[in-house]
């Protein structure tokens, strides 16, 4: 531990750290907070969305949230003016990481009741129905608002650049596989990148949506695509599994960006590669309202984390920066195991 001095060889901790252990086991001694934790295993959640899914007020929230966070439970993020709450990954103290470790593994175990779940369940719907309205009344100006940040030629290539660089170094052969594309978006980036394959899959959550991408390869004559309307569960669910899926510029759409890293682990055949292109974290809250984003970007430790929890290895990152003080990240992850 830090601060810590040697007493007859035998290092012990300084009363702060008897204090902060104290303090920490003190924290976890309610059974809400023990729920709260349980509740943000894979998720964040805002104050208002955590009162109704604990069905509780939210003075009462909001004194446990503050508990939490002082004794380095948990991490807070601002979305516009909404703050998010999540495990933290790090405890301040170092020498807490393995008692941190071994506290969250043990309440992770426990189930959460049917009407927790569901409740979870309506706030991730009420999410996703915020993002669909979006896409479904704005695609025919999708290209118009995509501008606002970053449209497909700005980083399309550095993606398939990426994609090629890999191919060479693990001499793989895209021409014998199958890649997922998920929010295809208008369709140009599946122009690019389809012939590289031997099938191709354009998944969208919105017909409206998937509508723009059809119109493309049709224009292009992309014969190899198969366009589904679906979400990745519906994917899991018809079994559309592939060695290579593609996630540009879709997770700060996503209800839940955790729960996407879960389909894919489904998704995504031993051996294969998944690469995602994503905002950083900005504070520039007016996307929400003119591009329909969920989420002002993410921290690069965010997607390794999602990626590590579900069993992906991080390979490479790449920033891009962009105008409008905008910056791109671009992940590679692989699943172990043979194809």
């Amino acid at each position: 531990m830090k601060n810590a001095h040697a007493i007859n060889g035998v290092i012990a901790a300084t009363t702060s750290e008897w204090e902060q252990l104290a303090n920490f086991n003190k924290s976890v001694s309610d059974s809400l907070r023990l729920l709260i934790l349980r509740v943000l295993m894979q998720d964040s959640f805002g104050v208002m969305e955590l009162c109704h899914i604990l069905d509780s007020k939210q003075s009462g929230m909001s004194h446990h949230l503050k508990i939490l966070s002082q004794n380095g439970l948990l991490s807070t993020r601002r979305e516009g003016n909404s703050i998010f709450y999540s495990r933290t990954q790090q405890h301040e103290n170092t020498g807490f990481n393995a008692l941190l470790h071994e506290f969250f593994s043990a309440i992770d175990v426990l189930e959460l009741t049917e009407e927790i779940e569901q409740r979870m369940h309506e706030v991730q719907k009420n999410r996703a129905e915020l993002s669909l309205a979006f896409f479904r009344k704005n695609a025919n100006r999708f290209e118009q608002q995509q501008e606002l940040i970053a449209n497909h030629a700005l980083y399309g290539q550095w993606v398939k650049d990426h994609l090629l660089s890999i191919a060479e170094i693990a001499n793989t052969d895209y021409r014998q596989q199958t890649m997922l594309e998920i929010g295809p978006g208008n369709g140009h980036f599946l122009g690019s990148i389809s012939p590289l394959f031997s099938q191709v899959i354009a998944l969208d959550n919105t017909e409206e949506m998937l509508s723009l991408a059809r119109n493309t390869g049709e224009k292009n004559r992309l014969t190899n695509i198969r366009y589904i309307c679906g979400d990745t569960d519906f994917a899991i669910r018809q079994k559309l599994f592939a060695d290579v899926i593609i996630i540009n510029m879709v997770l700060h759409h996503t209800p839940s960006p955790a729960k996407v890293f879960q389909d894919i682990r489904q998704l995504l055949n031993p051996g294969g590669l998944l690469i995602i292109t994503e905002l950083c974290s900005h504070d520039q809250d007016w996307v929400k309202d003119a591009c329909g984003d969920l989420w002002q970007g993410f921290e690069p430790d965010d997607l390794i984390q999602w990626g590590r929890q579900n069993g992906l290895q991080h390979e490479q990152n790449i920033f891009q920066a962009l105008r409008n003080g905008f910056q791109i990240q671009i992940h590679s992850f692989y699943k172990p195991g043979s194809t």
